[in-house]
């Protein structure tokens, strides 16, 4: 492998980017004579001289090498990644650490060159083989800037408090000079990187008189994790608003902004979304991780004949498949690993969403846009011009919707959406509610699924128990059948919660022939239901019942849930 100083290297460099098109000879030519005085690195002199930008330098060398690269101007710091790395060796190797995986045991560390094995080798010795690394490309002026900005820094939020509380650092102002100089701007970083740490899907700022309580939804129940004096807070909320690009000197109007950064060496969206309450904006931030955004269809947790049910739903070329929950109950999450599953360079894959919360490869993704008059309506009508095959329309909210969606599915298309109900039948009456004529609705609707999200038992303490008479009424077990269930406890692997993680409960109504004449006779939701029983329907009810029986939840969290007063007798 030719070392760091190695012309030919350098020449090899130079020679990627002439062939991407980024350079010209010329240019490559005049960075070389520098180099031969300077002696720095090509790639630097490249970005000095103004012919390249470093974003493109190492985004060229990342396509050509083929390792992924990572962007330091928008990384949220680990701290415990930069304690594994001290600063004279980053300084001295230049590398900067981005990330620590704790359960892989990986340090991921960003280099400019990735081909400097004597920096590679000290890493290392330095970390005793404790840790893997894994190599990230960055800019070289990045990885100087970046090492500058976070090392002598506290990025602990108890830390940070301490310095605010101490009056050590004015934080006030937090756009001039070095922004990590403002504790508050750390404390936000910090706050937002502890939250994705502990695989919360929101982050909630509420101010009250006194006090400003900060809350993370984990597994779609709420915690409080902090309160800190109210005068923290319209510092905290700035910050907050200008990484969101929202306006700052608007306090009294709801705004929505978006923040995108790399956090444990990931890309993360934060969708936030600020509202004046009596003491304050109320500032709220959906966590949008892509990597746990698309889940392969046999992951989701269905049990298998269901799974085939799915399966076959999709199998048909024409017509509308609607998922039915309330907001947070895995709906997108659901459509996605469908969209992934039917994914191919032999269809056109487009959606319609508000907004995009998952990029993926293939597919056409568009948000619908006020400013720009494209609402989901109009949206559907310019997509049908582009030739799709399958279309997901992100959610049925209005008449216009519908008619489009429903008039895609009848001209030849695929279509997916999301709708408001309680339950899989209840979208037909929704449907009708909308303004949908029943004879629409019959023959151009493959299938509704119901869902919602259970926590699952932590396996290192959950505690079994016999049933009593009313549990296995509620569970569906006979007098006669052995069984044992499980209860939540609570320890230190699941953050004395008693639960770990999600899944999904899922109720699939396919509709066939006799069903569509139901719908077109406006039958009643139980006469629909009885007949989609006798087709081997099974209700949340039942399939959470199903987890619950095989250890996977309990049966205080499906009634936490689903309604059960039905089965109590």
């Amino acid at each position: 492998m030719n070392s760091p100083t190695n012309p030919q290297a350098k020449r090899h460099l130079g020679q990627i980017l002439i062939d991407q098109g980024i350079l010209t000879e010329d240019q490559l030519r005049i960075a070389l004579l520098e180099q031969m005085k300077s002696h720095l690195p090509v790639g630097r002199l490249l970005v000095q001289l103004g012919f390249v930008s470093e974003a493109t330098l190492r985004d060229a060398l990342s396509e050509k090498l083929g390792l992924q690269s990572v962007d330091l101007a928008h990384i949220i710091v680990d701290p415990t990644a930069l304690n594994a790395l001290p600063r004279e060796l980053a300084r001295r190797y230049r590398m900067f650490p981005v990330a620590l995986d704790r359960a892989a045991k990986r340090l991921i560390v960003a280099l400019a060159d990735t081909n400097n094995i004597a920096a590679i080798d000290q890493l290392r010795v330095h970390l005793k083989g404790d840790l893997e690394i894994e190599l990230r490309l960055a800019g070289d002026i990045e990885i100087e800037r970046a090492i500058e900005h976070y090392y002598g820094h506290e990025f602990s939020i108890d830390g940070i408090l301490r310095e605010i509380e101490t009056g050590e650092v004015d934080y006030t102002s937090i756009a001039e000079g070095d922004e990590y100089s403002q504790p508050v701007v750390r404390l936000i970083s910090a706050l937002l990187a502890d939250a994705v740490e502990r695989s919360a899907s929101d982050i909630h700022f509420e101010p009250e008189q006194n006090f400003l309580r900060i809350r993370y939804r984990i597994d779609g129940v709420l915690r409080q994790i902090r309160s800190l004096h109210k005068t923290y807070w319209p510092a905290m909320a700035v910050r907050l608003k200008v990484m969101a690009k929202m306006n700052i000197a608007e306090t009294r109007a709801p705004q929505d902004g978006r923040i995108s950064a790399t956090l444990s060496g990931r890309g993360i969206d934060f969708r936030v979304s600020s509202l004046p309450t009596t003491h304050g904006e109320n500032i709220v931030l959906r966590i949008l991780d892509r990597q746990k955004g698309i889940v392969p269809l046999d992951k989701l947790g269905i049990e298998e004949s269901q799974l085939e049910i799915l399966k076959r739903m999709i199998a048909r070329p024409e017509g509308i498949i609607m998922v039915t929950g309330p907001t947070g109950s895995g709906k997108t999450t659901t459509l996605y690993s469908i969209l992934n599953h039917i994914n191919s360079d032999g269809i056109n894959i487009m959606t319609l969403e508000d907004p995009v919360e998952y990029p993926m490869t293939l597919i056409r993704q568009t948000s619908v846009a006020e400013a720009a008059k494209l609402d989901f309506a109009n949206g559907i009508r310019a997509m049908m011009r582009q030739d799709p095959d399958a279309i997901l329309v992100g959610e049925i909210r209005d008449t216009d919707t519908a008619e489009m969606a429903f008039r895609a599915a009848m001209t030849g298309h695929q279509v997916y959406s999301t709708l408001h109900t309680n339950s899989a039948v209840g979208a037909i009456p929704r449907l009708l509610d909308i303004g949908i004529a029943p004879d629409i609705m019959a023959g151009n609707i493959i299938g509704i699924l119901a869902q919602r999200l259970v926590r699952k038992l932590c396996h290192t303490c959950r505690q079994s128990y016999e049933p009593d008479a009313r549990e296995r009424r509620l569970v569906g077990l006979k007098p006669n059948d052995k069984a044992t269930l499980y209860r939540a406890v609570g320890c230190e692997q699941c953050d004395y919660q008693g639960f770990r993680g999600r899944t999904g409960i899922l109720e699939m109504l396919r509709i066939d022939g006799g069903i569509d004449e139901l719908i077109a006779r406006r039958a009643t939701i139980s006469e629909i239901l009885t007949a989609a029983r006798t087709r081997g329907f099974r209700s949340l009810a039942d399939d959470g019942a199903r987890l619950v029986r095989g250890g996977v939840t309990s049966i205080d969290e499906l009634m936490r849930v689903v309604d059960l007063t039905e089965r109590m007798g």
